[in-house]
Order: structure tokens, then sequence, then C-alpha cells
């Protein structure tokens, strides 16, 4: 193997790092809180989840709304 490889791999590793350490730090901006909250209270909204049920009955089922 060529010490050339050697020098890639090392150069994508510092790449790949530079780029999830940007991708984490854009993600605990604070402006971004209010988007991540709305999404993760998703799941924890009753309304939502008793018409994703009532749609899916086996007595509804294969029909459109």
């Amino acid at each position: 193997m060529s010490p050339l490889y050697g020098h890639f791999v090392g150069v994508m590793i510092v790449v790949l790092m530079v780029v999830f350490v940007g991708i984490w730090v854009w993600a605990w901006r604070p402006r971004h809180k209010p988007t991540f909250d709305a999404l993760a209270a998703i799941p924890l909204e009753e309304d939502r989840v008793d018409a994703a049920i009532a749609r899916e009955t086996p007595a509804n089922r294969g029909t459109t709304s």
C-alpha cells in the first residue's frame, strides 16, 4: 500500500470530524430550539394519536378519506 493512501485516510478522518462537529454546532444553535421542541412534542399530542388510531382501525383499512 502506498504512503499516499495513509495521508488520504488521515485527511478524510479530519474532514469527517469537522463535518460532524459543524452539524452538532448547527443543531445546538438557540434559534433551532423552538423547532426541535415542537417536533419533540408531536408524539405526546393525544389528538393526533387518537385520529391516527381511528384512521387505522381494521374497519377503515383499505378505504380512502
